[in-house]
């Protein structure tokens, strides 16, 4: 938020101010002010709606976009009205005199419309659209239209380094004054993926310091942000972060209340709804978080499959190379490991059911999903191998005895304790009351799952925002089934969520079935 006083207009010595009013309307992380259509302000200054405007108070100052209501139930001619997120980011309480004028519009919008236009964009374009941004002055429209724009442009990857580059600069930056500081991420896509929060424990047991950032799920049921949220803190404040990591060498929190990267979270405000997540985008939203957090190593998995982000193997070797130049270009050490998408990892899908796939594995449970643990393990190990002091092909040994010893369990409970534990028994997970099972039509064999239906269904049942929603998968790839043999069962807070789930599951369950030769086949690097 800006805090400084800014210009008054010079209607502001002839016009009483209006009283601030908190308006309980959730906006997702735009300021929207609200007005009457009869107010005096309204009137003299010629506002439109939707237009950028300016509220000042007590020397602080923010920009909203105007929402003109007619109905005095939500202002009255005398108030000026906040969404939740402006109200809270003014800072002041109801009743206090704030005035209202038009703000001037964004420098950057010139270069805004070039990127509309189709043009090029340079490095100082990126900087000032990027400094915009993060300062809320975009309203959600000319955000849309920068995030389409990019999608259908096609960003070339000098570009690509510019927005990355100028993400990382606007905002807060960590150092921790030693290397190496490592750091692994996904690129997404694939349900249930949580090894993030196996990883960290067992790098941070080993004595490497890993700060995981992670931004909140944007097209997927749960991000690491989200399922981490069900055992501990996630919102951590920039200095109560870098206490954490530098005590316990790890953490796993949001990225966003730390303002690091901060135009990034604003820009996944538009590509969530919009389910946008290109290439160019990806790379920007990755690189730019883990260089503001410190990080001098990075491991990153791109998962390949049918039913995946990325489809082919020369699509995840083109994505590859784009990473590594972009990475290099930012001084960030880049290992690319490529792996198998073709099904959901753990069986949990949704933030609940995640978390406890997590734990089991953690607690070397019996019934811990075995594709989870040992997909984390090889990360892990990967990983490892950033330290000089471990050889090379040696790290996957280490971690294992890691995680084996409870060494892993330990440091994940010491990291749970500093960010704030909340209750949670990984045997009884409180999941969404409602439920249904979807179950084979026939026999045979698990010859494909379709990641995206089964994200789709576990959405629309709730998932990310009802915690205890989601999906429980009980076959996988490969599998002999019996006719009436459950597939998965899903939960749902909502008795119109899951309603919505079921009908999406009973058009397509997401589940293939056939013979043994129908199998996948993918060469994959892990």
């Amino acid at each position: 938020m800006k805090k400084t006083s800014s210009k008054a207009s010079p209607l502001d010595d002839t016009l009483s101010p209006l009283a601030l009013k908190r308006v309980g309307i959730d906006t997702y992380r735009e300021h929207v002010a609200y007005l009457h259509r009869e107010c005096h302000r309204y009137r003299a200054e010629g506002f439109q709606a939707l237009s950028k405007v300016e509220v000042r108070a007590d020397g602080r100052c923010i920009l909203a976009s105007l929402n003109v209501v007619d109905d005095p139930g939500i202002v009255d001619c005398q108030q000026l009205g906040l969404s939740e997120d402006a109200f809270a980011s003014l800072g002041l309480e109801e009743g206090r005199p704030v005035s209202v004028s038009q703000a001037e519009p964004p420098a950057s919008i010139p270069a805004l419309h070039g990127k509309i236009r189709g043009e090029r964009l340079t490095r100082d374009d990126y900087r000032a659209i990027i400094q915009d941004i993060a300062g809320l002055r975009y309203s959600k429209i000319e955000l849309t239209a920068f995030v389409v724009a990019c999608d259908l442009g096609e960003l070339d990857r000098e570009e690509i380094f510019y927005l990355s580059d100028a993400m990382c600069r606007v905002g807060r930056r960590l150092d921790w004054h030693e290397q190496p500081v490592a750091d692994k991420h996904c690129i997404g896509g694939i349900p249930g993926n949580r090894t993030s929060m196996l990883v960290v424990p067992i790098v941070a047991a080993h004595g490497l310091l890993c700060p995981k950032t992670s931004s909140r799920a944007i097209t997927s049921p749960s991000g690491t942000a989200d399922t981490m949220e069900v055992l501990a803190t996630v919102d951590l404040p920039f200095d109560t972060l870098g206490e954490i990591v530098r005590r316990h060498r790890g953490c796993v929190a949001w990225g966003g209340s730390s303002q690091l990267s901060p135009a990034d979270d604003v820009l996944i405000s538009v590509e969530r709804p919009l389910s946008i997540d290109s290439p160019g985008q990806m790379v920007a939203s990755i690189l730019s978080k883990k260089v503001s957090a410190g990080s001098t190593h990075l491991l990153l998995d791109i998962p390949v499959g049918p039913h995946a982000k990325v489809r082919s193997m020369p699509e995840a070797r083109r994505l590859r190379k784009l990473f590594e130049f972009v990475a290099g270009r930012m001084g960030l050490t880049l290992e690319v490991v490529i792996t198998d998408g073709s099904q959901p990892i753990g069986r949990g899908i949704g933030p609940m059911l995640e978390a406890r796939d997590v734990m089991r594995v953690l607690t070397n449970h019996p019934d811990a999903p075995m594709e989870l643990r040992q997909k984390a393990l090889r990360l892990a190990g990967r990983m490892l191998e950033f330290d000089p002091d471990v050889r090379g092909g040696d790290g996957f040994a280490i971690a294992r005895d890691i995680l084996d010893s409870g060494r892993a369990l330990d440091k994940m409970q010491a990291i749970i304790e500093a960010q704030g534990v909340k209750a949670f028994d990984p045997d009884n997970p409180p999941l969404a009351r409602h439920r249904f099972e979807v179950a084979a039509p026939r026999g045979g064999v698990v010859v494909a799952i379709d990641n995206l239906k089964l994200a789709r269904v576990a959405r629309l049942a709730g998932a990310p925002k009802a915690t205890g929603a989601g999906i429980d998968l009980a076959v996988r790839l490969g599998d002999v089934v019996r006719p009436g043999q459950p597939f998965y069962t899903v939960y749902a807070a909502y008795r119109n969520e899951l309603s919505l789930a079921h009908q999406s599951s009973e058009r397509d369950s997401g589940i293939t079935l056939g013979e043994h030769d129908e199998l996948p086949q993918l060469n994959v690097e892990m």
